[in-house]
């Protein structure tokens, strides 16, 4: 039993490892140092923090006081997934350990770390009240166009371009970068990242399988994104529960077999005070 344990933190420790790796929206994830536990099970609770502005100060009597008040706005978490593999023990003795020892990396890899991004992608851009705007992009002169006005956008509601990330499908960064123009480089810069998304998980609605072979696609009605841009200081991505369970032979009740199991519980949402700090441009709808 205490072999398992000791492979559990291994697999625990190569999984993160994969997830940052191969993770496009990792980036945006979150301290969360002040995210307190809901009342419910799949509930967190975010501080939000506001204050009053200045006032005028008096020489007679000083200053006028202030208050600041912290409050903590309730968000559940809507992500909850997770799957679980058997594999027969003589299989893996007869693969020399590969059939399992391969199988929780490339499962992270090619199945969840997608789902993740793709879910998170679409969940910000069907967030309530933020900026959505919908157009066929057919030259670059036009996406250049496109992505200054969200550039201004993001600008003028004081948003900080520094702590925005750029998220956009390669063949619209294609037809900006192609323009090769000084006005087109200063486009693409000041973010804190450029992340090109492949188109497959850049949707701004997707449909989660419940059962057989899972996973996920683009939800009826669903339009692909040109570019998304989410400003950190307004993103809400936290995991609150991953566990990667792993079963030997011998503690396995129902068969002579390794088992692996994978859950991961979170949230992808905006505090309701900086909706400004995403941007969601998406295709025309047919």
């Amino acid at each position: 039993m205490a072999n398992t344990i000791a492979l559990r933190k291994q697999y625990s420790t190569l999984l993160d490892e994969v997830y940052k790796l191969a993770s496009l929206t990792a980036v945006l994830d979150g301290p969360n140092d002040l995210v307190k536990e809901g009342a419910n099970a799949n509930e967190i609770l975010i501080p939000k923090m506001s204050m009053q502005g200045l006032a005028d100060y008096s020489r007679q009597t000083g200053y006028v006081d202030g208050d600041v008040t912290l409050e903590y706005e309730t968000k559940k978490c809507s992500y909850d997934r997770g799957r679980m593999f058997t594999i027969d023990a003589m299989d893996n003795i007869e693969s020399a350990g590969i059939a399992f020892g391969r199988l929780s990396g490339e499962f992270l890899r090619t199945k969840v770390v997608p789902e993740l991004d793709a879910y998170r992608l679409a969940s910000y851009a069907q967030i309530t009240g933020v900026t959505t705007v919908s157009a066929n992009l057919a030259d670059g002169k036009a996406a250049l166009a496109a992505l200054r006005a969200a550039r201004g956008k993001i600008e003028n509601a004081e948003a900080n371009l520094a702590t925005c990330y750029l998220f956009i499908n390669p063949t619209v960064f294609g037809l900006i970068e192609d323009l090769d123009t000084t006005a087109s480089k200063k486009a693409i810069e000041g973010f804190a990242s450029v992340i090109k998304v492949p188109e497959g998980r850049f949707y701004n609605k997707i449909d989660l399988a419940g059962t057989g072979a899972g996973g996920y696609a683009k939800a009826t009605g669903g339009l692909g994104l040109n570019f998304l841009i989410v400003d950190k200081q307004a993103s809400i991505q936290y995991q609150k529960h991953t566990v990667s369970k792993i079963i030997d032979p011998d503690a396995n009740q129902d068969a002579d077999a390794w088992k692996f199991g994978y859950r991961t519980v979170g949230i992808a949402e905006c505090l309701d005070n900086k909706k400004d700090g995403i941007y969601a441009h998406t295709v025309a709808g047919e």
